[in-house]
């Protein structure tokens, strides 16, 4: 497997919005026994986006090598095993900047070969409008970094040549459907600390390239930091992936994972199947940003892993449009 560094090809350019191809409907509306109603989107005519800075393009990923020197923890409900996982495999370093992934071709990035390396190709991404007078997730003026855009605009779109999942189409989704994505056999405790966080919203958008690779993600959001927090201590996610994910078996810390793919403000915890798998291959990472979880989901049948360089890919993109 290539060690070569991840560099998405999608520019994330805040000045703009939304276009049209980009945009979803909501397929399945949150009843209020799974959770609560969205908010109302708003359109960019109703308001205007504060403009954020430009922002530099992502330094080339070092050597992958474990990071010793993670940030100290932000948030006083961190569980102790989740932050030494962090410090051993992750860190939680940002890349300086609020968001962003410059527009590189592979030849102007030191050491990325110009053939393909198995990137996808996502349409160019933008951040959605927000209410007048609100300001970004981490962005002065809001210190309980709450998203205060349509979470449905904040999921990545699907990349060129994907057939969409019919289940998810970027719309709102039930606690059932999100349980899902977990074992039968742990969906009842899932449920109960979903009862008992309440998040506010869950949308998802789910796809299947032509090599066979299955995308999932799904956002929740919660009504503080402390709830979105809460429950990745409950699910114990750190030091391991935690309550597993319908499909898995032997699942680890992905040692592939730098700490220079890491987005300001943003935690994320990388998993990956190892070696004897089931049926399937499968990658997954959990993302907290401020008031929402974002759970990525990579599956292949066969024997043959799930590409590493087009999950990591992914997750940089949707951990951008969080953060």
């Amino acid at each position: 497997m290539s060690d070569q560094t991840v560099t998405p090809e999608t520019t994330v350019t805040p000045e703009t919005t939304v276009t049209p191809e980009t945009a979803v409907t909501p397929e399945t509306a949150v009843t209020p026994e799974t959770a609560v109603t969205p908010e109302t989107a708003v359109t960019p005519e109703a308001a205007e986006a504060p403009a954020p800075a430009v922002i530099p393009a992502m330094p080339e990923v070092p050597p992958l090598v474990p990071d010793v020197s993670p940030k100290p923890p932000r948030r006083v409900l961190r569980a102790v095993a989740r932050w030494t996982a962090a410090a051993l495999a992750f860190g939680v370093l940002g890349t300086g900047t609020a968001f962003g992934i410059a527009s590189l071709e592979r030849t102007d990035v030191p050491g990325l070969a110009t053939e393909g390396d198995g990137r996808w190709d996502y349409p160019k991404l933008s951040l959605p409008a927000l209410p007048a007078g609100k300001p970004r997730p981490f962005g002065p003026g809001n210190p309980a970094e709450i998203h205060h855009a349509d979470l449905r605009d904040l999921l990545l779109p699907a990349p060129a040549g994907a057939v969409p999942d019919k289940k998810l189409t970027g719309g709102w989704i039930s606690t059932e459907t999100f349980l899902d994505a977990y074992r039968r056999q742990d969906r009842t405790s899932v449920a109960q600390l979903l009862q008992d966080a309440a998040p506010r919203h869950i949308a998802a958008r789910g796809w299947t390239m032509p090599d066979g690779t299955t995308s999932r993600i799904y956002l929740v959001r919660f009504n503080s930091t402390a709830f979105a927090s809460r429950l990745l201590d409950d699910l114990h996610v750190g030091a391991s992936a935690g309550t597993p994910l319908a499909r898995t078996d032997t699942t680890e810390i992905d040692g592939t994972w730098s700490s220079a793919n890491n987005v300001e403000n943003l935690s994320s915890y990388v998993f990956a199947e190892q070696a004897p798998f089931g049926a399937e291959h499968v990658r997954q990472a959990y993302t907290q940003a401020g008031d929402t979880v974002a759970l990525v989901v990579h599956e292949r049948a066969g024997k043959r892993e799930t590409g590493r360089i087009p999950f990591q890919q992914t997750l940089i993109l949707q951990n951008q449009l969080l953060g």
